[in-house]
């Protein structure tokens, strides 16, 4: 079956599919044999290294606390930065320079900073500008950090959504009378917010693995720090590492899941109820049509 984006594949088109997939499959075994082996000759796969996962103590003490840390971190950069990326982005947009130059040269300015300096920054600042306690800091500037860039990263997001949409939408909302600003809140930014969803889940992946920068260069408690001192009691670094990445790898499997499945809400939420009028019910009824209300038979309105 052909699409407007390809044609269906042919018999020896799909060999060599099948010929690709095979050998995909075969040097991915190999690989994980490989790895295997490996891990076998540095005794990586004994017993004693991975135990401490089974108990409870190595979780209650040190994975759960730092996923607790992470979660909280990522929570609250998303929550800020959502509509201050939303702000942003809609403001640059403005037909005013007064506002669309400064808000340009914020998100540009933040965009181009990488996002483990600006944590750093934000360190130095809690440090000597307020009071924020040393057991608060490390949080406060992790999520300003994330804050700061991941906001202008979904301005962006946000800005390029809603030019990607027909500007007969724009028109349209103007020929009946609607203002900008209702314009945006009422036809531009519904439209936009399911084409954006995929780009902003995306964005908030990365802020949920950016909390481990913290950790790294700032003694914040997440996920990755907590590792750290879990692999120091019990002497199991590789094995640490390969359970924190696999707690990662659900942690935003399940973000972008319950993306998919708010996305496909979303799309079904603004598709037509289907129904089709039957040739009896025109008839009966000449104004169920859109468009035929007052015309009369034969168009009198002539």
């Amino acid at each position: 079956m052909s699409s407007v984006l390809y044609d269906s594949p042919g018999p020896r088109a799909k060999q060599r599919n099948v010929i690709l997939s095979v050998l995909f499959v075969a040097l991915l075994a190999v690989a994980l044999w490989w790895v295997w082996t490996k891990m076998d000759d540095k005794k990586q796969l004994e017993w004693a290294l991975w135990e401490p996962f089974t108990t409870s103590e190595a979780w209650t003490t040190y994975l759960l606390p730092g996923l607790v840390d992470t979660l909280k971190a990522a929570a609250l950069a998303m929550v800020i930065a959502l509509p201050l990326g939303a702000f942003f982005g809609i403001a640059r947009m403005s037909d005013h320079r007064w506002v669309s130059v400064p808000a340009g040269a914020v998100v540009e300015f933040f965009r181009a900073i990488p996002v483990l300096l600006l944590m750093l920054f934000a360190n130095e600042f809690f440090v000597r500008s307020t009071n924020v306690t040393s057991e608060d800091r490390p949080l406060y500037a992790v999520v300003t950090g994330l804050v700061l860039y991941n906001a202008s990263v979904l301005a962006e997001i946000v800005r390029a959504g809603i030019l990607a949409l027909p500007r007969g939408q724009t028109e349209a909302a103007y020929a009946i009378g609607l203002r900008k600003g209702q314009t945006m809140s009422s036809i531009l930014l519904p439209q936009a917010v399911t084409a954006m969803l995929p780009a902003i889940v995306s964005q908030l992946v990365v802020i949920v693995k950016d909390t481990a920068l913290g950790g790294v260069m700032l003694g914040f408690t997440e996920l990755l720090n907590a590792r750290s001192t879990l692999a120091a009691n019990y002497a199991n670094v590789v094995p640490s590492f390969i359970v924190v990445a696999i707690i990662y790898i659900v942690l935003n499997w399940l973000l972008t899941s319950f993306a998919s499945w708010l996305e496909g809400r979303l799309r079904q939420s603004k598709r037509g109820t289907g129904a089709v009028l039957a040739a009896d019910d025109v008839e009966d009824n000449p104004a169920a049509v859109p468009g035929t209300a007052g015309t009369g038979a034969g168009g009198g309105g002539m």
